[in-house]
């Protein structure tokens, strides 16, 4: 079997004019890694190309939570709260160590958005049709006991607060574990690959996908049955390489999050508040940072790289201020900052905060299947529907698909009986692994917190002869493992993707940033003109968020 990684990659280009698939995606995101993993679990060959690293796009520039919705009922969308809502307690059980509980505080003041008879119905609701679990459903607290979860709250007015639970994730280590559950059942996946136009039958169908390795510049033409454009904020680009669907249309949101150290914003307790325009803002405390978001504006930028506005940073400061005035937080403070662009169905007359987060497929008359809109929640139920509708074109042409088992389907690294038994799995085991490996309890910890039950993949390099370097031991292991078993190709797959330093600790990227590079070089047998290449990259990425 190929392995996930660099060879493997360059194995399967080396074959892959071979090969004919029942399905094609383009897109490596959430979206089309959870469409892989459905199609490929239901008997159907299935190939995906992703022109960035795995979840480079949105599916890494979130708000980083895998919740259910609860401002889609002030729009009146039931029907998509009770089913994303749902949907998180899949992901939950499924990888319990990427997604963890959330308790958040929804603070009410007097004259706010918010009061407390509608917020006490609204949560109600909201627990019903979510199917939150009893010991998760909502609390209403008294203004003494909102302060005492969090005292930096504004007391001015404050009358009470909603608590309730979301759940937090690592979006891009999400994405990355179902791409190895993907590849573990048979996917063939291909980061740095970019879709260059398609090829089409007698019939005007489409047939198959030239594609082009970005990394060496070589074209390939890959077959198969359906293709699915699965792009994101890039679905239209795609299109515009088909045929133009009328009607149909994107409007690009874009969301920025900056991140504070809890020394200067020492939040106890994630917080969910509105601000004096009426949008709706996170504050949620992370590993000893505290990260705050999002913006909701309209965007025509650089997708592959949005931009971070002085303008979009003061908003959310001034956010922070109106709801911790006590706070004295300025722009030196913040350490970095992501944004992101939603790719949201237009709806005219609507702004960003108004458009519905639901998905829609839409197909052309050439047969391309696009996959648009939706929330990194719902993404295992938008893969079930897009695979069910293929599997139904399929059937006519006498293949037949099994039925999907993806909502049972434990990711990879989260193969718990129950999501309970991750907590004792980090807690029996910490100690045991930084006896046998020599590494401080607070690196095994993290080890065991990130991987999982994939922590033992991840041991296994300290039985291998390591390069000699100043790198500790911990950072060459899940190195070693990005590279080996994770298909990483540079150094900033590494630090944004496969670890998120680059935005929740960039003084340990820029400590051991130059050191990765050489060890990667080594590894990957880099000239000079190469390495010094990845180090202007992850230089000029570490540059952006900043």
């Amino acid at each position: 079997m190929k392995s996930f990684s660099f060879k493997g990659r360059q194995e399967l280009l080396s074959g892959i004019e071979n090969e004919h698939y029942d399905v094609i995606i383009i897109g490596g995101g959430i979206t089309g890694t959870g469409i892989a993993l459905d199609c490929v679990t239901r008997g159907l060959k299935t190939l995906l190309v992703e022109m960035q690293d795995f979840a480079a796009g949105t599916s890494s520039r979130s708000t980083k939570l895998v919740h259910g919705g609860l401002r889609y009922l002030k729009q009146f969308e039931v029907g998509m709260v009770a089913e994303v809502g749902k949907e998180r307690e899949v992901v939950y059980r499924n990888a319990p160590h990427v997604t963890h509980p959330e308790w958040m505080l929804l603070p009410i003041y007097r004259k706010g958005t918010f009061g407390k008879y509608s917020t006490s119905l609204g949560l109600k609701v909201y627990d019903f049709l979510a199917g939150v679990k009893r010991n998760e459903r909502r609390k209403m607290l008294t203004r003494e006991e909102s302060l005492r979860k969090e005292p930096l709250l504004k007391k001015k007015d404050l009358l009470g607060a909603g608590y309730y639970v979301e759940y937090r994730t690592d979006d891009a280590r999400l994405t990355i574990e179902v791409a190895k559950t993907a590849y573990a059942n048979g996917v063939d996946l291909l980061n740095y690959v970019k879709a260059e136009s398609f090829k089409y039958d007698a019939k005007g169908k489409v047939a198959g996908l030239y594609i082009r390795d970005v990394l060496d510049e070589e074209q390939y033409l890959v077959m198969g049955k359906k293709i699915i454009n699965a792009t994101g904020p890039w679905v239209e680009n795609v299109i515009e390489q088909d045929r133009k669907i009328e009607g149909k249309s994107l409007f690009h949101s874009k969301g920025v999050h900056i991140v504070i150290d809890s020394s200067k914003f020492p939040l106890r307790q994630a917080v969910y508040f509105d601000t004096p325009d009426g949008r709706m803002v996170f504050a949620i405390p992370r590993n000893g940072k505290t990260y705050v978001g999002t913006t909701d504006t309209e965007y025509h930028g650089d997708l592959v790289n949005p931009e971070i506005t002085v303008e979009d940073k003061e908003y959310i400061l001034k956010s922070i201020a109106f709801m911790f005035p006590d706070l004295q937080i300025g722009m030196q403070d913040v350490e970095s900052a992501w944004a992101g662009v939603r790719p949201l169905i237009r709806q005219e007359g609507k702004g960003p905060s108004e458009i519905s987060r639901k998905d829609e497929i839409w197909t052309s008359e050439t047969g391309l299947i696009t996959i648009a809109g939706g929330k990194l929640t719902g993404y295992r139920k938008m893969a079930e529907t897009v695979t069910d509708m293929i599997c139904e074109q399929l059937k006519q042409e006498g293949k037949k698909c099994t039925g999907s088992v993806t909502k049972q389907m434990k990711l990879s690294g989260g193969n718990f009986e129950n999501p309970e038994d991750y907590g004792r799995f980090i807690n029996d085991r910490a100690q045991a692994v930084a006896a046998e490996t020599g590494i401080s309890l607070r690196d095994a910890t993290s080890i065991l917190s990130t991987y999982g039950t994939n922590t033992d993949s991840v041991l296994k390099y300290a039985g291998k002869e390591l390069q000699e370097t100043n790198l500790p031991l911990s950072i060459k292991l899940t190195l070693h493992y990005a590279i080996e078993e994770e298909m990483a190709i540079s150094p900033a797959d590494y630090f944004i993707r496969r670890t998120g330093a680059v935005l929740f600790d960039i003084d340990w990227v820029n400590k051991w940033k130059y050191e990765v590079v050489a060890y990667m070089a080594i590894l990957m047998k880099w000239s000079v003109e190469e390495t010094k290449k990845h180090m202007d990259d992850l230089n000029r990425r570490i540059e952006e968020i900043q």
